[in-house]
């Protein structure tokens, strides 16, 4: 008996800290799920909702013409093209659809499939179907370019082109990927977004977004269009983290049919863009597009379509002109 006592003695301690550790997860897990949904109502759907196989896609419809979808990046929501001034220029001539893609914004990502780029893709068509749209130009910014060369590639002959913005179109190895891998796995992976990523994030946000823009500055509307808490909500954070993980493969998947899309392509790609290489993505992808223009741009970064807003918008325009005679207006 007093062995056993021992024992039990020996063991307290370590008993008693990992019942703390417990509780505190447990507290964090109640207090960043109260802060995702305070932030959820206090900033509601802006758009409208459709169903496509299970997955609630929110999107904002705004606008009347020719169409133009757009496709937002890793992070962010669709208010990031609004808050660039994209869909402001481009409503004044056109119907302009944006999508939160899966688990961003408002749009849900259900756990029955694998969200790579090439499903998320599926999706959106099938919305386009939805709506009626056919034959839209798509406007794809950072890991939203993915999923518009996607949509070319896997759906020849439904688009009439496509604007690329500060894309990665090849596969190659990356940090931010083995950082952000174990947030992305079942199980550990939720425990690890619902407790400690959030607090991790509201640390490391302000930085993140400000190697974004560098070398411009962060604009002063930025948070205001997507407050912080919307951007570190655990199920975005899945959305982030799972994107990340899916887009060596995505690229090294679509490296293979870039000769083959016969579509016009226009590409932008900011010369000090600090998140991916433009020499080794923008450039190189230029060189193999059969139908390509490039548009380098001095003194712009990663999110380069804030300082350009005006430049995307004509470019859409020049290529809705050239292709006037089919490109279908709802």
């Amino acid at each position: 008996m007093p062995r056993f006592t021992s024992k039990l003695r020996s063991l307290s301690p370590s008993v008693g800290a990992a019942a703390l550790a417990a509780t505190a997860a447990a507290a964090a897990a109640l207090w960043n799920r109260h802060k995702a949904k305070q932030v959820e109502r206090a900033h509601p759907p802006v758009g409208r909702f459709i169903g496509i196989d299970g997955t609630h896609l929110h999107y904002s419809d705004r606008g009347t013409g020719p169409c133009i979808v757009l496709l937002h990046g890793n992070m962010v929501t669709l208010q990031d093209f609004e808050a660039s001034g994209v869909t402001d220029g481009l409503a004044e001539n056109f119907r302009v659809v944006s999508f939160d893609r899966p688990g961003f914004g408002h749009s849900d990502r259900p756990r029955n499939r694998l969200w790579t780029a090439q499903a998320q893709a599926a999706l959106i068509q099938r919305a386009l179907n939805e709506l009626g749209i056919a034959k839209p130009i798509v406007v794809g910014h950072s890991w939203g370019t993915l999923v518009a060369l996607s949509l070319a590639v896997d759906f020849p002959g439904e688009l009439r082109g496509l604007v690329l913005i500060s894309g990665y179109y090849f596969p190659s190895a990356r940090l931010d990927v083995a950082m952000t891998a174990p947030v992305a796995l079942p199980v550990v992976g939720d425990v690890i977004r619902y407790t400690a990523s959030p607090f991790a994030g509201r640390l490391l946000i302000g930085q993140t977004v400000k190697a974004m823009f560098s070398p411009q500055p962060v604009p002063g509307g930025f948070f205001d269009a997507m407050p912080r808490e919307m951007l570190l909500r655990p199920g975005q954070i899945r959305a982030t983290s799972e994107d990340a993980a899916f887009m060596i493969p995505a690229a090294a998947r679509l490296r293979a049919h870039y000769a083959s899309i016969d579509i016009p392509v226009r590409i932008f790609a900011g010369t000090g863009d600090k998140i991916v290489d433009p020499q080794a993505h923008a450039v190189r992808l230029q060189d193999v597009l059969p139908n390509s223009t490039l548009d380098e741009v001095p003194d712009a970064g990663h999110m380069v379509h804030h300082k350009i807003a005006s430049s995307i918008c004509a470019a859409v325009a020049d290529m809705a002109t050239r292709n006037s005679p089919t490109l279908v207006s709802v």
